[in-house]
């Protein structure tokens, strides 16, 4: 059945006019349905409103970031990252083109707020974690970058599109496989997150004991000790640290001192002893946390431009995180268990 694509462009407005001119035009010319701002290029919330029923309408959502954070909300995030953050919660395909050095742009259409610079930075790396972005420093490398990743999206990840009226058995039968069609890619996501697959059988739970080897320098000479743990105390050692989404070296620092400072021997716990973890071990450590279905650890790209580990939790992680980390009332913790 022949069928067209909704694409909705998102990006700062004044300061990427000709680019989003030259993004339409591409998205046209693939025989896709633009949508974005220039229907509606006032920002505010009853703006915003609106702009989520367009986005619920498309199939794919593309995102050119540039030197502008863009007109913020009463809570302070920007239109732009609001709409990324929805498009995200409604399970679109993200196509990010992320300029490649934002200190090239011109002054004039660079944030001169610090406030709002740090917050595009951060809207920048979240934008480029957990997805390949395609990163551009002109308007006239756009077409092509918007042409090789909308084609490959619409081949690898095909959306329900539109068709005209008279290619269906009727509006109503369209109206209720697209309705199934979301309701059973929610329901896949749900099942996989609370429900993960072991990757080995017999599994260890989280309440039985791992050894895991340590040493620390003493004098010229190294002590070899080791912790005695379980899984439950390792992921509570570092799922606070999580939220962050930190690198493989940041997590094994923070699970390296939290079992120091319980199990460690007074001279592992002074200055310049220069504490290590086995690494073998800690590898361990990561695969079972993820089969365990408490993490997620992606290669990914970080700020600098190389790749790397980086650890996040999945929502069984996260409820878990509260169970441990949370601090109850002194009532509660006098109930009989």
């Amino acid at each position: 059945m022949d069928k067209r694509y909704q694409v909705f462009i998102s990006s700062t407005y004044a300061d990427l006019k000709e680019e989003r001119r030259a993004v339409t035009q591409t998205v046209i010319e693939l025989d896709c349905i633009p949508a974005g701002m220039e229907l509606f290029p006032a920002a505010d919330e009853e703006q915003f409103s609106f702009i989520k029923r367009v986005i619920d309408d498309c199939d794919y959502y593309l995102l050119i970031i540039a030197g502008r954070y863009g007109s913020v909300g009463a809570d302070g995030i920007s239109y732009t990252e609001k709409e990324f953050d929805y498009a995200v919660s409604q399970g679109l395909h993200v196509i990010a083109l992320v300029h490649e050095d934002p200190d090239e742009i011109a002054y004039g259409k660079s944030e001169k707020d610090p406030l709002l610079t740090e917050r595009l930075q951060q809207f920048r790396k979240k934008v480029c974690t957990g997805r390949i972005v395609k990163q551009w420093r002109n308007a006239d490398q756009l077409p092509g970058l918007v042409a090789q990743s909308l084609s490959h999206a619409m081949r690898q990840f095909p959306a329900v599109g539109w068709v005209r009226a008279n290619k269906v058995a009727s509006e109503e039968i369209l109206t209720e496989i697209n309705d199934l069609r979301k309701q059973n890619s929610q329901l896949f996501a749900v099942v996989k997150e609370l429900k993960p697959i072991p990757a080995v059988e017999d599994l260890a739970g989280l309440d039985e004991e791992i050894i895991i080897p340590l040493n620390h320098l003493l004098g010229y000479t190294r002590r070899e000790w080791a912790a005695k743990s379980t899984w439950r105390e390792i992921f509570g050692y570092i799922s606070p640290y999580l939220v962050g989404h930190p690198n493989d070296d940041t997590v094994k620092l923070v699970l390296k001192d939290g079992l120091i400072q319980k199990y460690g021997p007074d001279s592992a716990k002074g200055a310049n002893v220069d504490p290590k973890i086995d690494e073998q071990t800690f590898k361990t450590v990561g695969l079972q946390l993820k089969a365990l279905g408490l993490v997620k650890i992606d290669y990914l790209q970080n700020t600098k431009g190389g790749m790397g580990l980086f650890w996040s939790a999945t929502p069984a992680g996260e409820r878990l995180m509260m169970q441990l980390r949370t601090v109850r009332t002194a009532a509660a913790k006098n109930q009989p268990s």
